[in-house]
């Protein structure tokens, strides 16, 4: 069971860092956005990044993320899935990538014709990062 108090503080939340693991187990960072949706946390990616190639490889995942003022953290651990990767305009993948950009963003896309085309081109996919354990300081009370 993880704690109620570190998911709420990672849904408020939009950035992050992602930590995977290298061919040869040391850490690989990267600054990330992400949504959280049906209890998965989910990472708009492209095919070709390090963090996917690592996933792929090792599915273990760790998610750190702080407040503004640096004093509040949560780490979630986890295993990611990796999606396919969008293939054709508005596929399933596609239309996964819109609901995570607005959910990011906060607002729609100005031309969703040209997001879908965009996302195949950039042979984006969607990392789920399936939360198993969750430590940190969530609240400083």
């Amino acid at each position: 069971m993880i704690d109620a108090a570190a998911l709420e503080f990672v849904e408020r939340h939009r950035r992050g860092v992602l930590i995977t693991l290298r061919l040869d187990g040391r850490p690989q960072a990267s600054n990330i956005a992400y949504g959280v949706a049906d209890g998965a946390i989910r990472i708009s990616v492209t095919a070709d990044r390090a963090k996917t190639r690592n996933l792929a490889r090792d599915r273990r995942a760790s998610l750190h993320v702080a407040s503004q003022d640096f004093w509040q953290w949560v780490v979630i651990d986890g295993n990611a899935e990796l999606s396919g990767v969008s293939s054709t305009p508005a596929d399933e993948v596609g239309r996964e990538l819109a609901e995570l950009y607005e959910q990011v963003r906060g607002e729609p896309h100005p031309d969703w014709d040209d997001f879908y085309r965009a996302m195949v081109a950039e042979q984006r996919l969607v990392i789920r990062l399936l939360p198993e354990h969750a430590y940190g300081q969530p609240s400083l009370q």
